[in-house]
């Protein structure tokens, strides 16, 4: 009896070590399996901070809700891509956390652009941010831009508008520089003023320029032929592009616009008419010549520039607004207040034929290389909406009597308006180069 319960004790035992061998190989491979996926799901949050931050993507209030600013990055947005973002699908917010500086603590301001300081009563206008539909937009980060151009050169080239927004972003910038006063100045000495040449801004402690080249029709304008008809004053050579466009050439960044200085006002009006191939064409249209001048700039972004080196960003026009007439014959915008939501469609004719070379049907079927890498930043219709923006009286200096002067309700007050482009500028930037640091 005695050697029986001994020995089902023995089998016990061998049983109870089988079974806890068992045990304890499963609770190894589920330690391990749960290990496993613990270090992939904190690998795959890690890569998606990391990456986030590399992108200068994070963004704080309340546009930092979940990864949607990624799409910004990632996607087709200027194209309106099915897994991206359309930038520019979106609508103006409220924020009271604007504006990103003040005007009487940036020393890059024209002092036609110095709205408050030149008496505008209100700041409602400032206040105001772009929010895409389907994503966020990276919050700027001046620092950052400037570590990402440090030996490089950002140019701006076009009429006046582009030095609105060029000021604008000198401003946006410089709140990272150093305090020191000759941190950020004019390699030539010059002033910020009207100018009709260049401008070139040096950032010291990043040896990198922001420059802005004066060139309102990007094609050439001069002297008419000697066999010229007598109402012809001047011509635009609509198959040569601007003289100084030598100097835009080795850019980094080449942010270029047009389209205010094509209307019938500022040329046949004025006796300026179209030459091309030697001929001056007496009967074509205003509209025909920007086309034309269209082609002549792709074919010299495809001759004369690298786009894998130089990004080319072409700012769309941006809409005046004026009742009771225009700028010119005594146009009225100073009542404006706040935003028109519906400007978008009610002005819509009067620049659409600005937008035909750029229009996402001809991108996309377009041969010319050109046109697919340039970067769109189709700022006209959300620009539509902001009749609250413009100078108006606020143009001249607080000693001037406004009442005397006509009102602009082309150009911008500053901060204002041409800050919000220069955002989304900021989410192209990024965008591109995220990708030429994803890219195999």
């Amino acid at each position: 009896m005695h050697a029986e319960t001994t020995t089902s004790k023995i089998c016990v035992d061998v049983a109870v070590k089988k079974w806890m061998k068992t045990v304890e190989k499963l609770v190894v491979l589920a330690c391990a399996a749960f290990a496993a996926s613990s270090l992939f799901l904190l690998c795959s949050l890690c890569f998606r901070f990391w990456e986030a931050v590399a992108g200068g993507a994070l963004v704080g209030g309340d546009r930092s809700q979940g990864w949607g600013v990624q799409e910004v990055l990632k996607g087709e947005e200027d194209r309106g891509g099915a897994d991206g973002c359309d930038l520019f699908d979106g609508k103006w917010v409220q924020d009271e956390s604007y504006p990103l500086y003040e005007s009487k603590n940036c020393a890059f301001i024209d002092e036609g652009f110095r709205c408050a300081e030149n008496g505008r009563p209100d700041r409602l206008y400032t206040q105001w941010r772009w929010q895409p539909a389907r994503c966020n937009l990276p919050r700027f980060d001046a620092k950052l831009m400037l570590e990402k151009l440090r030996n490089r050169r950002l140019v701006f080239a076009g009429d006046s508008i582009g030095r609105n927004q060029w000021e604008s972003l000198l401003c946006m910038l410089s709140s990272a520089a150093s305090a020191n006063d000759d941190s950020v100045y004019e390699v030539n000495g010059k002033p910020i003023t009207k100018h009709k040449g260049f401008l070139i801004f040096r950032f010291r402690d990043y040896n990198c320029t922001v420059e802005y080249y004066r060139a309102p029709h990007l094609v050439l304008r001069s002297r008419p032929p000697p066999d010229a008809p007598s109402p012809v004053k001047s011509v635009l050579r609509l198959d040569v592009m601007d003289r100084k466009s030598a100097g835009w050439r080795d850019a980094d960044v080449l942010v270029v616009n047009t389209g205010h200085w094509w209307s019938h006002e500022k040329t046949i009006g004025s006796g300026c008419y179209f030459e091309e191939g030697g001929k001056v064409e007496l009967q074509m249209s205003v509209e025909s010549a920007y086309e034309r001048s269209m082609k002549t700039f792709l074919d010299w972004i495809d001759k004369e520039i690298n786009t894998s080196r130089t990004q080319v960003v072409f700012r769309t026009y941006s809409p005046a607004h004026s009742s009771k007439g225009d700028g010119k014959s005594g146009g009225k915008c100073h009542s404006e207040t706040v935003p028109d939501f519906r400007s978008s469609y009610s002005l819509s004719k009067s620049w659409s034929h600005f937008l035909n070379p750029f229009t996402e049907q001809r991108m996309q079927n377009s041969t010319r290389s050109a046109l697919k890498e340039i970067d769109v930043l189709n700022v006209t219709e959300m620009t539509a909406q902001r009749k609250d923006g413009h100078q108006s009286l606020y143009h001249v200096g607080p000693l001037s009597d406004a009442r005397l002067h006509k009102e602009d309700c082309s150009h911008w007050c500053l901060p204002g308006v041409p800050d919000a482009w220069n955002e989304l500028l900021y989410a192209l930037f990024l965008r591109r180069d995220f990708k030429a640091r994803v890219r195999p």
